[in-house]
């Protein structure tokens, strides 16, 4: 019984935790993370990553980024693709320049160093999302922005980590004309299912005799395309969002949001951001510190202004173009997922481990307070994001 007692201190905690943030004016999201950095094997030790935490977040990841696909506004994401894709390049181009960079100045070897590399390029706005929504920016200009952006480098990251792993990786034998294929297949099948099947699917499960059948057939379409997702080598969180977007084209996107929303917040969402910080521990990395620092640091800079670079040449005002690039910093689950993947193949070295994943929280970390902050500093000239 013991997952009955992390749920106990998770629920409470978060809830007290976010609200103190809240009153010192910070997002909520932001207390949330500390917890589990407290409560978790660096501090206190009371929650431990398990299988039961680990199933429980990946739930709750899926759906808020269901969620944030419900509450897009589909015709700002189609207006900002050029911004997008820009925002998405310089996010990787920069990162990757400036994680090899570090690398190699800290003696790794050439393999070593562009793997690292790679992992800078990683980016998960699920932390980002819940800022947004929080502050009802999602569906600005910036946020639909960021939230495309976030596709699209998700694609290529993966792209570019097959190829590494192809190159350099030790017993790796990946085609990327396959690996390609199958984001091309992805997007296509996703497509012609959301717009095609979607609404049939709801339509002919919302008159089911039986409780909360139009949420069941909302949470199944969400679940299926994140499987989906899976499948084709892509993030789950990709095929939720992409859920999401679907519904919202139906008669039963409010009925979905009103319902699905508690599901969410009130459990797995908050187990979500417990678990991102139950992965920092601080052994072994007395003699790295000056290395966590740097890495830090570099990630967070490069991926800001690559961000700001994508989005200032696309038409964005300065202080917008901050605004995106703050919410492409944090690396998230993606990073870990590129980080782990690595380790495995031989990639990175394990005694770095430790510290790429501290480098993956802080970046994390800074995310929702950067947010805050720009778009609060953001001028009465600057709210239509032109220059």
């Amino acid at each position: 019984m013991e997952f009955i007692l992390y749920l106990v201190l998770i629920l409470f905690f978060t809830k007290v935790v976010g609200d103190l943030s809240v009153r010192i004016g910070q997002p909520a999201v932001l207390g949330k993370l500390i917890v589990g950095i407290v409560l978790g094997p660096a501090v206190l030790g009371w929650i431990e990553q398990g299988s039961f935490i680990h199933e429980l977040s990946e739930i709750g990841v899926l759906l808020l980024m269901f969620i944030a696909g419900l509450e897009t506004d589909l015709e700002q994401l189609k207006q900002n693709w050029k911004s997008a894709f820009a925002v998405a390049i310089g996010g990787i181009i920069l990162p990757f320049v400036g994680g090899f960079g570090i690398a190699s100045a800290f003696g790794f070897s050439q393999n070593y160093a562009l793997f690292f590399g790679v992992i800078f390029c990683a980016t998960s706005v699920s932390i980002s999302v819940q800022v947004l929504k929080e502050m009802n920016k999602l569906n600005s200009r910036e946020g639909t922005t960021i939230l495309g952006a976030a596709v699209i480098d998700d694609v290529l990251v993966v792209i570019l980590l097959a190829v590494m792993m192809s190159v350099i990786g030790t017993g790796n034998d990946i085609s990327i004309g396959m690996l390609i294929g199958k984001k091309v297949a992805f997007f296509l099948v996703i497509f012609l299912v959301g717009w095609y099947v979607v609404p049939m699917v709801m339509k002919w499960m919302a008159p089911l005799r039986v409780t909360e059948a139009v949420i069941t057939a909302a949470l199944f379409i969400c679940f299926a395309f994140a499987y989906f997702a899976e499948w084709l080598q892509m993030a789950g969180i990709i095929g939720a969002f992409a859920a999401g977007i679907s519904v919202s084209q139906t008669n039963y996107k409010h009925i979905v949001e009103e319902k699905v929303e508690p599901i969410a917040f009130s459990i797995f969402v908050p187990v979500f951001f417990v678990s991102i910080g139950l992965n920092v521990s601080f052994e072994g990395i007395g003699d790295q510190w000056v290395f966590l620092i740097l890495i830090t640091i570099v990630a967070c800079l490069t991926k800001l202004f690559g961000g700001w670079i994508g989005a200032r040449v696309t038409g964005f005002n300065s202080r917008s173009s901050l605004i995106i690039g703050s919410g492409m910093i944090s690396r998230g689950e993606v990073a870990l997922i590129i980080g782990a993947t690595g380790l495995q193949a031989g990639l990175l070295q394990q005694e770095y481990f430790t510290s790429v994943v501290i480098m993956v929280i802080i970046t994390t970390l800074v995310t929702p307070p950067l947010l805050k902050l720009f778009f609060r500093e953001q001028n009465p000239d600057d709210k239509k994001a032109y220059s």
